[in-house]
């Protein structure tokens, strides 16, 4: 018996724990590098259980050719912007972005039966309306004046101001987002212009969610922050040891999916360096690559930037440049996407998106706030847009097509990028805004931001059952 296996059961053994005979036909199947840290998470769980006891069914997910074959795992990739990024240029560029966002959004909006009614704008101006008709267009400006807000929306064929008198109106028309694309029913005023009558978003229908046809989990986490001072290694450091232990849920996981900020980056903000260990992106990508080849190679992780990531701020982002993380790319079973990515999980299709547009959308909307970032992600889904607000946090790529805008529904929505897990669901979609593994920043603390990190989403794709695993509880 070689000195690491030896070391490995004298470890077991002082923590009162036997092994069965037909366990010792396993440990010889285990890397001989990982089995001291493997045996310390069996002692560690089991001790929970007060079993003290371990047995082959404990050590057999260590090894591949005993990772359980009826959990299912495939996966499609429906939809990536990594090799679709082709940005035009300056007015031409948005007039085409802004076109073409307006004639997805309408060919959603063509279901509604209103859409009987819908005509262009240029049609009713200057026109007495003697019935109600249904004018769409994007937001372009929204005034509240004593009882009464202006809305402006423009389309192809030009611009219309109206008027909201009705007071649930101006509550729906207030919580309008800048540059989204909405149906107006309008009507003829008294003394001239057009006042609303009915106000209609895009929004997703409601649905009964796909389910996996075996007890499949999925694991959500974003924002790792790698390279930050505050990143917490530890706790990460044990989330995926965990992925690796006999824990039953562990056991059934299969996906791996991280929305973006796998690491701090450099130059994102001012003075940033003062709040890094690792002060260059190669080095903190390197760093990144380390800790998730610990990933079980079972388990299939997808990975999308954020705005913290190496590459292109802007959205939509093509995935993290092969160069800054050559081991990432070529491992068997990661996938590097761009931001925003549509999967299909035994399935389950599920909407990955980092969220940087949460800033503007809590920013300007009333009510809104970064404490419970799903409602921010609810206002999204209405809008059927992931960034709908041009012009302000947010920077947007001038594209040939507008790949923000969300086309099909999906059963899970999931993003990141504000550090506080949310939890909701609109309509038969699964919300998850799944925290950090960064703690609290001074810039945070500044602001009243409060995170929530350390925590692990894990989704039953069977049951759309979720739980959390929080990991700071073990810290110490």
């Amino acid at each position: 018996m070689n000195e690491e296996v030896s070391s490995a059961i004298t470890y077991a053994l002082s923590k009162g724990f036997q092994i069965h005979p037909d366990a010792f036909k396993i440990l010889e199947k285990i890397d001989v590098k990982e089995l001291q840290s493997i045996i310390k998470q069996i002692v560690r769980e089991k001790a929970k259980q007060n079993l003290f006891l371990i047995n082959q069914s404990d050590l057999k997910m260590f090894v591949e050719s005993e990772v359980d074959e009826s959990t299912e795992a495939s996966h499609t990739i429906l939809f990536d912007p990594t090799s679709k990024v082709t940005s035009a240029e300056g007015i031409d560029g948005f007039m085409k972005l802004f076109s073409d966002r307006y004639s997805k959004l309408l060919r959603v909006m063509m279901q509604r039966s209103q859409a009987k009614k819908l005509t262009q704008i240029s049609n009713v101006t200057g026109v007495k309306l003697g019935d109600e008709v249904f004018v769409a267009g994007l937001l372009m400006d929204r005034k509240s004046e004593r009882d009464v807000t202006k809305l402006v929306i423009d389309d192809p064929s030009g611009s219309l101001e109206v008027l909201v008198f009705n007071a649930e109106l101006q509550e729906t028309a207030n919580s309008l987002l800048m540059d989204q694309f909405v149906m107006l029913g309008i009507a003829s005023g008294k003394n001239g212009g057009f006042f609303v009558k009915e106000i209609i978003v895009p929004d997703i229908p409601d649905h009964i969610a796909n389910r996996s046809k075996t007890e499949t989990y999925a694991v959500l986490i974003s924002d790792i922050h790698i390279g930050s001072k505050y990143f917490m290694e530890k706790e990460f450091t044990e989330f995926v040891s965990w992925l690796s232990s006999p824990d039953p849920v562990a056991r059934k996981v299969r996906f791996l999916l991280i929305c973006g900020d796998i690491v701090d980056g450099v130059g994102i903000f001012p003075n940033q360096d003062k709040e890094l260990l690792l002060t260059d992106i190669n080095e903190q990508m390197a760093k990144a690559a380390q800790l998730l080849e610990k990933v079980p190679k079972h388990i299939k992780t997808f990975i999308i930037p954020g705005n913290h990531d190496p590459g292109r701020r802007a959205l939509p982002q093509p995935a993290i440049p092969e160069k800054h993380n050559m081991s990432l790319w070529n491992r068997e079973n990661v996938f590097m996407l761009g931001n925003p990515a549509f999967l299909d999980l035994n399935g389950v299709k599920i909407l990955m998106f980092h969220g940087q547009s949460l800033d503007d959308v809590v920013g300007t909307t009333p009510g809104l706030s970064y404490a419970q970032p799903a409602k921010a992600m609810r206002a999204l889904l209405r809008t059927r847009h992931l960034s709908p607000i041009y012009g302000k946090r947010t920077p947007l790529a001038p594209e040939l097509e507008d790949f923000m805008v969300i086309n099909d529904v999906p059963d899970i929505f999931h993003s990141g990028h504000v550090h506080v897990v949310d939890l909701d669901m609109y309509k038969g979609t699964l919300i998850v805004n799944s925290g950090a593994w960064q703690s609290q920043t001074g810039y945070q603390a500044s602001v009243g931001i409060t995170p929530t990190p350390g925590i692990a989403i894990i989704v039953n794709l069977a049951t759309m059952k979720v739980f959390t695993k929080d990991f700071t509880e073990n810290s110490s």
